[in-house]
Protein backbone atom coordinates (compact mmCIF):
# COMPACT_ATOMS: atom_id res chain seq x y z
CA UNK A 1 0.00 0.00 0.00
CA UNK A 2 1.07 3.54 -0.75
CA UNK A 3 -0.64 6.37 1.12
CA UNK A 4 -0.49 9.68 -0.70
CA UNK A 5 -1.56 12.90 0.99
CA UNK A 6 -3.03 15.38 -1.49
CA UNK A 7 -3.62 18.96 -0.39
CA UNK A 8 -4.03 22.45 -1.76
CA UNK A 9 -5.83 25.68 -0.97
CA UNK A 10 -9.39 26.42 -1.98
CA UNK A 11 -9.75 26.60 -5.80
CA UNK A 12 -6.23 25.23 -6.31
CA UNK A 13 -7.36 22.43 -8.64
CA UNK A 14 -6.83 19.71 -6.07
CA UNK A 15 -10.14 18.00 -6.88
CA UNK A 16 -9.19 17.83 -10.55
CA UNK A 17 -5.97 16.03 -9.64
CA UNK A 18 -7.78 13.66 -7.28
CA UNK A 19 -10.35 12.81 -9.92
CA UNK A 20 -7.65 12.08 -12.51
CA UNK A 21 -5.69 9.83 -10.14
CA UNK A 22 -8.90 7.96 -9.29
CA UNK A 23 -9.58 7.46 -13.01
CA UNK A 24 -6.09 5.99 -13.36
CA UNK A 25 -6.71 3.49 -10.56
CA UNK A 26 -6.09 5.16 -7.21
CA UNK A 27 -8.41 4.70 -4.25
CA UNK A 28 -9.67 8.21 -3.53
CA UNK A 29 -10.64 9.15 0.02
CA UNK A 30 -12.04 12.67 0.26
CA UNK A 31 -11.70 14.38 3.65
CA UNK A 32 -14.37 16.91 2.65
CA UNK A 33 -16.82 14.05 2.13
CA UNK A 34 -15.81 12.52 5.46
CA UNK A 35 -16.34 15.90 7.14
CA UNK A 36 -19.89 15.92 5.78
CA UNK A 37 -20.53 12.40 7.03
CA UNK A 38 -19.39 13.11 10.60
CA UNK A 39 -21.90 15.98 10.96
CA UNK A 40 -24.94 14.27 9.50
CA UNK A 41 -28.16 14.42 11.56
CA UNK A 42 -27.96 12.22 14.63
CA UNK A 43 -24.16 12.24 14.85
CA UNK A 44 -22.20 13.38 17.91
CA UNK A 45 -20.46 15.86 15.62
CA UNK A 46 -23.64 17.72 14.72
CA UNK A 47 -24.76 17.72 18.34
CA UNK A 48 -21.45 19.29 19.38
CA UNK A 49 -21.73 21.94 16.66
CA UNK A 50 -25.27 22.86 17.74
CA UNK A 51 -24.11 23.11 21.33
CA UNK A 52 -21.20 25.39 20.44
CA UNK A 53 -22.76 27.55 17.70
CA UNK A 54 -26.48 27.40 18.49
CA UNK A 55 -29.49 26.36 16.49
CA UNK A 56 -28.95 29.16 13.96
CA UNK A 57 -26.53 26.84 12.13
CA UNK A 58 -29.06 23.98 11.99
CA UNK A 59 -31.46 23.89 9.02
CA UNK A 60 -35.18 23.23 9.35
CA UNK A 61 -34.71 19.60 8.29
CA UNK A 62 -32.21 19.04 11.10
CA UNK A 63 -29.14 19.06 8.90
CA UNK A 64 -26.17 21.41 9.18
CA UNK A 65 -26.74 24.80 7.54
CA UNK A 66 -23.32 25.10 5.96
CA UNK A 67 -23.83 28.61 4.66
CA UNK A 68 -24.79 29.89 8.11
CA UNK A 69 -21.88 28.12 9.76
CA UNK A 70 -19.48 29.32 7.08
CA UNK A 71 -20.52 32.92 7.64
CA UNK A 72 -19.55 32.51 11.31
CA UNK A 73 -16.28 30.63 11.05
CA UNK A 74 -14.69 32.49 8.16
CA UNK A 75 -15.11 35.76 10.03
CA UNK A 76 -13.88 34.50 13.41
CA UNK A 77 -10.62 32.60 13.88
CA UNK A 78 -11.56 31.34 17.37
CA UNK A 79 -14.87 29.99 16.08
CA UNK A 80 -13.04 28.26 13.23
CA UNK A 81 -10.64 26.64 15.67
CA UNK A 82 -13.56 25.47 17.81
CA UNK A 83 -15.19 23.89 14.76
CA UNK A 84 -11.93 22.19 13.77
CA UNK A 85 -11.60 20.77 17.29
CA UNK A 86 -15.01 19.12 16.82
CA UNK A 87 -14.69 17.92 13.25
CA UNK A 88 -11.02 17.01 12.75
CA UNK A 89 -10.82 14.17 15.33
CA UNK A 90 -13.98 12.58 13.92
CA UNK A 91 -12.68 12.88 10.36
CA UNK A 92 -9.33 11.34 11.36
CA UNK A 93 -11.07 8.36 12.94
CA UNK A 94 -13.30 7.78 9.92
CA UNK A 95 -10.38 8.32 7.55
CA UNK A 96 -8.34 5.67 9.34
CA UNK A 97 -11.21 3.22 8.94
CA UNK A 98 -11.49 3.94 5.20
CA UNK A 99 -7.74 3.58 4.70
CA UNK A 100 -7.73 0.27 6.56
CA UNK A 101 -10.64 -0.98 4.45
CA UNK A 102 -8.85 -0.03 1.22
CA UNK A 103 -5.65 -1.74 2.40
CA UNK A 104 -7.56 -4.88 3.36
CA UNK A 105 -9.23 -4.98 -0.06
CA UNK A 106 -5.91 -4.58 -1.92
CA UNK A 107 -2.54 -4.76 -0.20
CA UNK A 108 -0.97 -2.99 -3.23
CA UNK A 109 -3.50 -0.16 -3.33
CA UNK A 110 -2.40 3.39 -4.06
CA UNK A 111 -4.58 5.46 -1.74
CA UNK A 112 -4.95 9.19 -2.35
CA UNK A 113 -6.18 10.88 0.81
CA UNK A 114 -7.48 14.25 -0.34
CA UNK A 115 -7.11 16.63 2.64
CA UNK A 116 -7.65 20.37 2.02
CA UNK A 117 -6.55 21.29 5.56
CA UNK A 118 -3.58 18.96 5.80
CA UNK A 119 -1.33 21.67 7.26
CA UNK A 120 -3.98 23.04 9.61
CA UNK A 121 -5.19 19.68 10.91
CA UNK A 122 -1.71 18.42 11.86
CA UNK A 123 -2.73 15.11 10.38
CA UNK A 124 -1.16 12.11 12.11
CA UNK A 125 -0.88 9.88 9.04
CA UNK A 126 2.48 8.64 7.88
CA UNK A 127 2.21 9.56 4.21
CA UNK A 128 4.53 7.98 1.68
CA UNK A 129 4.31 11.18 -0.32
CA UNK A 130 2.63 14.56 0.09
CA UNK A 131 1.39 16.20 -3.10
CA UNK A 132 0.47 19.88 -3.17
CA UNK A 133 -1.74 21.46 -5.83
CA UNK A 134 -0.34 24.94 -6.20
CA UNK A 135 -1.84 28.01 -7.84
CA UNK A 136 -1.29 31.71 -7.30
CA UNK A 137 -3.62 33.74 -5.11
CA UNK A 138 -4.76 35.66 -8.19
CA UNK A 139 -5.67 32.47 -10.04
CA UNK A 140 -7.58 31.08 -7.07
CA UNK A 141 -9.45 34.35 -6.50
CA UNK A 142 -10.43 34.38 -10.15
CA UNK A 143 -11.74 30.83 -9.98
CA UNK A 144 -13.80 31.53 -6.87
CA UNK A 145 -15.29 34.70 -8.34
CA UNK A 146 -15.75 33.61 -11.96
CA UNK A 147 -16.44 29.88 -11.68
CA UNK A 148 -18.23 29.78 -8.33
CA UNK A 149 -19.85 33.19 -8.37
CA UNK A 150 -18.38 34.15 -5.01
CA UNK A 151 -18.27 37.73 -3.77
CA UNK A 152 -14.66 39.02 -4.07
CA UNK A 153 -14.40 39.90 -0.37
CA UNK A 154 -15.79 36.51 0.63
CA UNK A 155 -13.39 34.77 -1.75
CA UNK A 156 -10.45 36.60 -0.18
CA UNK A 157 -11.62 35.69 3.33
CA UNK A 158 -11.87 32.02 2.37
CA UNK A 159 -8.34 32.00 1.02
CA UNK A 160 -6.92 33.93 3.98
CA UNK A 161 -8.60 31.58 6.47
CA UNK A 162 -6.45 28.70 5.23
CA UNK A 163 -2.75 27.99 5.58
CA UNK A 164 -0.43 30.04 3.39
CA UNK A 165 0.98 28.69 0.17
CA UNK A 166 4.45 28.72 1.70
CA UNK A 167 3.22 26.56 4.60
CA UNK A 168 1.80 24.01 2.17
CA UNK A 169 4.87 23.99 -0.05
CA UNK A 170 7.08 23.44 3.01
CA UNK A 171 5.57 19.96 3.50
CA UNK A 172 5.41 19.00 -0.20
CA UNK A 173 7.24 16.07 -1.73
CA UNK A 174 5.62 16.77 -5.10
CA UNK A 175 4.18 20.07 -6.35
CA UNK A 176 1.66 20.10 -9.19
CA UNK A 177 1.42 23.55 -10.77
CA UNK A 178 -2.23 24.25 -11.53
CA UNK A 179 -1.82 27.84 -12.70
CA UNK A 180 -1.77 26.76 -16.33
CA UNK A 181 -4.18 24.87 -18.55
CA UNK A 182 -6.29 21.91 -17.49
CA UNK A 183 -4.25 19.75 -19.85
CA UNK A 184 -1.03 20.78 -18.11
CA UNK A 185 -2.47 19.88 -14.71
CA UNK A 186 -3.72 16.49 -15.96
CA UNK A 187 -0.35 15.74 -17.57
CA UNK A 188 1.41 16.33 -14.26
CA UNK A 189 -1.09 14.07 -12.48
CA UNK A 190 -0.36 11.35 -15.04
CA UNK A 191 3.39 11.73 -14.53
CA UNK A 192 2.85 11.34 -10.79
CA UNK A 193 0.77 8.20 -11.36
CA UNK A 194 3.50 6.70 -13.52
CA UNK A 195 6.01 7.33 -10.75
CA UNK A 196 3.76 5.74 -8.12
CA UNK A 197 3.05 2.64 -10.20
CA UNK A 198 6.76 2.24 -10.99
CA UNK A 199 7.50 2.27 -7.26
CA UNK A 200 4.73 -0.26 -6.68
CA UNK A 201 6.19 -2.67 -9.24
CA UNK A 202 9.65 -2.25 -7.72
Amino acid sequence: MQLIGLTGGIASGKSTIAKRLAELGAVHIDADQLSREVVEPGTPGLEAIAERFGNDVIAEDGSLDRAALGAVIFADRAAREDLNAIVHPAVRELGQKRIAAARDADADAIIVYDVPLLVESRNPYSFDRIVVASASRETRLGRLIDARGMDPDEAARRIDAQATEDERLAIADVVIDTDGTLEHTLAQAYTLWQSLTTERRA
